[in-house]
């Protein structure tokens, strides 16, 4: 059977780490096996969802390469969950209650005191047809149940945590429907992954509960429940789950210079027991995602790992995939001589001033001037184009005696004002010979 994931965001907002986490996840998940990989937009609720998030979503979803292989909105669904609906009211698996939030506060506090678990007691199924008459009577509407059976036991194996038990008696029987007609998440989305041909389910553990009551709502609908797995949820790197951390969306990760890879690095492998591993491109990561790898504790995200996992992808970046974010006039070679130099794309620009001028270098004393000197009637009758940086080193090592920090730093100093940075063999070639020479005269 072909593997079949989704990721179902909800349009309220932008997505965050957890969230792409999860996508991630799913994605290499369908991908390990050549599977299916499906984007389910939960905009059920009308008044917080907005398109420039869906929009936004989806923008997210492109620049980390993780392309859907087909769309869905549960605003267009809403016909099938009403006919759905009707066949559970018919077999008896939905029905309808009235209480308000604040009377199921009250009963939930009164049983709370008396040392007894927060049920809800299942009142509404003891209401008459002639209840109900006179409750439309008096314009009250109401909301409704998913009858849970109580002697159905709950099990699944789940991917990661393991088998599953949950008592069906010890869970209040969930609410699906408002008053107002509007869908809570579990039902719709039971519906869809049937429709969908969703088979396997992979989100973070605090569905847990939820995934208990939507398996019988799967076997209620007729339908073989999908495999589930359930992720520990992300923590912050001060140890518990941090307010920064649901913050951070993907454009601020790009505001930071921080590139896909790097994302898709790091979350594929969070959680799990393997390494992190920026050489691995989306076909390896895929091929080595394995979810009894992961772990029962939760998943630190630290942003300086973050950067330490950008910088070594940026040195691997070949030229084609960064030349359209250099600097005008900064070639191939340009960019292999600052790579190693560089932890985010955007400070090429720093080192190509290095290279176009104008640079500061530091106040020599006589000595270093009078080197220096030296150097530029050296470097002014040179071949630029066959190892000048050799070529120059080796003469004044010659002519001076001087070796090490002494030769090196003062040449590296007068040429690009910096007191590290590139290697200077490949640097010294894109500097014009005239400007060099300049530079080194001071």
């Amino acid at each position: 059977m072909t593997t079949v994931t989704r990721f179902a965001p909800s349009p309220t907002g932008k997505l965050h780490v957890g969230n792409v986490r999860t996508a991630l996840h799913n994605w290499l998940l369908a991908k390990k096996t050549g599977g299916r990989f499906l984007l389910r937009i939960d905009d059920t609720d009308a008044e917080r969802s907005r398109e420039e998030h869906v929009d936004a979503i989806r923008a997210d979803l492109a620049w980390l390469g993780l392309h859907p292989d087909g769309e869905e909105r549960q605003s267009a669904r809403f016909a099938i969950y009403e006919a759905e609906f009707a066949k559970l009211v018919a077999a008896g698996r939905l029905y309808r209650c009235y209480e308000t939030s604040q009377e199921l506060d009250l009963k939930r506090k009164v049983l709370l005191g008396r040392g007894l678990p927060p049920i809800y007691d299942r009142s509404g199924l003891n209401l008459t047809e002639a209840d109900h008459a006179a409750k439309a009577a008096a314009g009250e509407a109401p909301h409704w149940r998913f009858l849970l059976d109580h002697d159905q036991p709950i099990t699944w194996d789940d991917g990661i945590r393991g088998p599953q038990n949950f008592d069906a008696r010890q869970m209040s029987d969930p609410v699906v429907r408002r008053a107002d007609g509007s869908w809570l998440y579990m039902l719709p989305s039971a519906i869809d992954d049937i429709a969908m041909g969703v088979t396997d389910v992979l989100r973070g553990e605090d569905h847990v509960s939820n995934t208990a009551t939507q398996i019988q709502m799967f076997t209620a609908l007729g339908a073989q429940p999908p495999r589930f797995a359930h992720e520990a949820l992300l923590t912050g790197s001060e140890g518990k789950l941090s307010k920064r951390l649901g913050a951070l969306g993907m454009a601020d990760f790009r505001d930071q210079g921080i590139e896909p890879e790097a994302i898709v690095a790091l979350l594929a492998r969070l959680g799990t027991s393997d390494p992190v591993d920026p050489s691995l491109d989306a076909d390896a990561l895929a091929a080595s995602f394995d979810l009894s790898r992961f772990g029962r504790a939760p998943a630190r995200f630290d942003e300086a790992d973050l950067h330490r996992v950008n910088a070594a992808i940026v040195h691997r970046l070949p030229f084609a995939r960064v030349a359209h974010h250099l600097p005008a006039g900064m070639g191939e070679a340009a960019w292999e001589a600052i790579r190693p130099n560089t932890a985010h794309i955007d400070e090429a620009k720093d080192w190509w001033q290095v290279v176009t001028g104008p640079v500061t270098a530091p106040d020599f004393d006589a000595e270093t001037r009078e080197f220096l000197a030296q150097a530029a009637d050296v470097a002014a009758l040179l071949d630029w184009n066959a190892d000048p940086w050799r070529a120059l080193t080796g003469a004044l090592k010659d002519s001076t005696g001087r070796k090490g920090k002494a030769l090196f730093l003062p040449l590296r100093q007068a040429l690009t004002g910096q007191d590290h940075g590139p290697e200077m063999a490949a640097l010294l070639p894109l500097i014009a010979q005239d400007e060099a020479v300049r530079r080194l005269r001071g």
